[in-house]
C-alpha cells in the first residue's frame, strides 16, 4: 500500500471531477507553470493507491513545463464504481481500466500525445492502454511495475484478500491488515496519514478491489508485444524503480527494460513508491526523460 508522507495539495493544483465519455473520475490537475508549456502528463496510481500518491511531484513537474493529471481509477477511493454506465468487467478488469485511461487521455489532451506514467498495478493499466493506442503516447514510464503478475511468493496475500472480500466487510479487512502490520513490526504512520489510509481503503468498491487483485495474480507477461508496439510507434519507454523496491524483483524490472529497449533509472533510498519517498529525484528523472522524448508541445489541462 502506498503511504503518502503528506496530504498537502499544491496551491496551484485543482481537485476536480473529470468527466470522460466513460466515467466520472476524481482527479487532481495542475497546469504547466511558465511561458513555455512542454507537454501533458498523466499519472496512473496502483492497486490500493490513489491520486494522492503523486502529490509530492506535481509541482516540480508543472514547474518544468508539464501539465499534469492524476486520478482515482474506477472503483478506487473517490471514484466509486457504483451504478456506472460501464461497470468494471470482473473477467477482464484490465481492459476496462485501460479503456477508461484512454478516454481520460482524450479528455485532458485531445490533440496531442501524453507522457504516461503507471505506478505498480497502474503500470499494467498504462501498458494495456499503450498496446491499444500507442499513438496517444508521447512516452511510457513503468514506475515500480513489472512484466506481468506479481511473483508467486507475493500472490497468496492477494488470494486471501479476494476470498475475504466475499464474506467480510472492508472495515473487517482493514482491521485485519492493521493487526497483521503490527504483528510484523511495521511502523504505523502518523495519525492523520493513517486515518487517510483507512478512509481511502474503505472507500474502494469491494468488487473492483477484488478484480484488481485478480490482475496482479493472473496478468501474463506481455513484454515482447509491448516492445514491438512501442518500437513501431516510436514511443520511448523508461523503467523506473526504487533501489529497494520490494514488489516485482528489481532483476525482473531490469530484464523487462532491456527487452523493451527502455531507459533504466534507479532512485536511490527509495522503495516501491519513489514519487513520495524521493520526490525531487523522481520528478527530475521524469522531466529529463520527457524533455528528451518531446518533439512538440502538448495541450494544457
Amino acid at each position: 500500500m502506498s503511504i503518502p508522507r503528506s496530504l498537502v495539495v499544491p496551491s496551484d493544483a485543482t481537485c476536480r471531477r473529470l468527466i470522460t465519455t466513460r466515467f466520472d473520475h476524481a482527479a487532481i490537475t495542475m497546469a504547466s507553470i511558465g511561458d513555455e508549456p512542454r507537454g501533458t502528463a498523466v499519472l496512473v496510481p496502483g492497486f490500493t493507491g490513489s491520486k494522492e500518491d503523486f502529490l509530492a511531484i506535481l509541482e516540480p513537474l508543472a514547474a518544468a513545463g508539464y501539465a499534469v493529471t492524476t486520478y482515482d481509477q474506477r472503483g478506487q477511493f473517490e471514484s466509486p464504481d457504483r451504478n456506472a454506465p460501464t461497470s468494471l468487467d470482473v473477467h477482464d478488469p484490465l481492459s476496462t481500466l485501460a479503456v477508461d485511461l484512454l478516454a481520460l487521455i482524450d479528455t485532458v489532451s485531445p490533440d496531442h500525445p501524453v507522457h504516461l506514467v503507471g505506478h505498480s498495478m497502474g503500470g499494467l493499466v498504462a501498458r494495456a492502454a499503450t498496446l491499444t493506442q500507442p499513438g496517444r503516447m508521447a512516452s511510457l514510464t513503468l514506475l515500480c511495475s513489472g512484466p506481468g503478475a506479481l511473483p508467486e511468493d507475493q500472490r497468496p496475500i492477494l488470494e486471501v484478500l479476494r476470498a475475504a472480500l466475499e464474506s467480510a466487510t472492508l472495515e473487517q479487512v482493514w482491521e485485519a491488515k492493521v493487526a497483521l502490520d503490527q504483528s510484523q513490526g511495521i511502523e504505523t504512520p502518523p495519525a492523520d496519514i493513517q486515518e487517510f489510509l483507512r478512509r481511502r481503503f474503505l472507500a474502494n468498491t469491494p468488487e473492483a478491489l477484488a478484480a484488481k487483485a485478480r490482475i496482479l495474480t493472473t496478468e501474463p507477461d506481455r513484454t515482447a508485444e509491448l516492445a514491438v508496439t512501442t518500437a513501431r510507434a516510436g514511443v520511448p519507454v523508461m523503467v523506473l524503480h526504487g533501489a529497494d523496491d520490494d514488489a516485482w524483483p528489481i532483476d525482473d524490472q531490469v530484464a523487462m527494460g532491456l527487452a523493451l529497449g527502455a531507459e533504466l533509472c534507479t532512485i536511490e533510498d527509495a522503495g516501491h513508491s519513489p514519487a513520495f519517498e524521493q520526490p525531487d529525484e523522481t520528478a527530475a528523472a521524469l522531466v529529463d526523460f520527457w524533455n528528451r522524448s518531446t518533439s512538440q508541445p502538448a495541450g494544457e489541462v
